[in-house]
């Protein structure tokens, strides 16, 4: 089968297409799907490179997210037959990632436990729901989950382009919050306000913390009119520190990821002075993608795509994820985009 594959660790350019990859095998309690649909992460990028403390065996299919059609049912395997519209957890029931130690999506077939099988509704696209399970997951755990953001609040996201940004963006907004995207480009920003943010800022433009003073006054110990209720920084790096000084008395930090940096220069002062709460939140759970169907089920929510590609085009856009030149979800779709 054709898939995109790596066999060891280095650059994108060490990804290469092959048409003779080994088609996988529906084993007792699996299934094997045709992958209609897979999206990147900027995880991908993390696997390619490699992380340190995590063995990955070579050679390996990224892509953590995929849906599809089950095309072969292992034996001793219920619940599922061939020929169910899917999507995959891209966790198994031993932790372990689609993509990362075992295959993923980025080839023609897939193999998944039977468990990890999520049934797709007729009205939620093969590329709709490969766009939610990491990326969507992740921000509907922090956003929602995490019960930190409330109608009315004034919500700043960091990375408000990514996968996990634009979804932060969309949700936030869904519970009635006034949101502004920090962006890299006033073409992303417009983007951004066309999917529903409120305000955008470049953040290379201005610092995070003087956008903050000129347009929400400057976060005062006395008050909690002035300052972000609520900063979402998957970002990290030299993110951090303006961020404590942006986010108002008795504010929150939300944070899922770090992907500029995970040692960030700090200064505690800042936590107790504002009585901050920075609050955590680790990846998704399957309930997560089930309430992202749904939401989707019933069009009230609607992924941000930036583009479908073939198979061939997916180092390239794996590339271009790196260098953050997208908005929204990067689609593979190993047999053509759906009607």
């Amino acid at each position: 089968m054709k898939a995109v594959v790596l066999r060891n660790h280095g650059s994108v350019e060490n990804l290469t297409i092959e048409t003779d990859y080994p088609r996988p095998e529906a084993t007792s309690g699996k299934v094997v799907l045709k992958v209609r649909a897979s999206s990147l992460n900027y995880h991908d990028i993390f696997t390619v490179r490699g992380m340190p403390g995590i063995k990955i065996p070579m050679p390996v299919v990224p892509g953590l997210d995929l849906a599809g059609e089950i095309v072969e049912v292992g034996p001793d395997t219920s619940g599922v037959k061939a020929g169910d519209r899917v999507l995959v957890n891209p966790l198994d029931s031993n932790f372990n990632l689609m993509g990362e130690v075992q295959d993923g999506g980025l080839a023609e077939y897939a193999v998944a436990e039977a468990s990890q099988i999520i049934p797709l509704p007729d009205s939620v696209s093969f590329v709709e729901a490969a766009a939610m399970p990491v990326a969507y997951g992740t921000a509907h755990r922090m956003v929602v989950g995490k019960g930190a953001v409330k109608a009315g609040d004034k919500v700043l996201v960091l990375g408000a382009s990514g996968g996990v940004g634009t979804a932060a963006v969309l949700l936030a907004k869904q519970l009635g919050a006034y949101v502004v995207a920090a962006v890299g480009s006033k073409e992303k920003g417009e983007r951004l306000l066309a999917i529903g943010a409120d305000d955008y800022f470049n953040y290379r433009e201005v610092r995070i913390d003087q956008w903050t003073r000129e347009n929400l006054g400057k976060p005062s110990r006395n008050s909690t009119e002035t300052g972000f209720d609520v900063v979402i920084n998957n970002t990290g790096g030299d993110t951090w520190h303006p961020t404590l000084k942006s986010t108002k008395l008795g504010g929150t930090i939300l944070v899922a990821g770090a992907t500029a940096g995970f040692d960030p220069a700090e200064d505690l002062r800042y936590i107790w002075s504002f009585e901050l709460k920075i609050q955590g939140s680790n990846g998704f759970g399957r309930e997560d993608i089930e309430a992202l169907v749904e939401l989707v089920d019933t069009r009230d929510f609607r992924p941000v795509i930036d583009s479908v590609l073939s198979l061939d085009e997916a180092p390239a856009a794996i590339q271009r994820l790196e260098e953050r030149g997208v908005t929204g979800k990067v689609i593979i779709a190993p047999w053509g985009q759906e009607a």
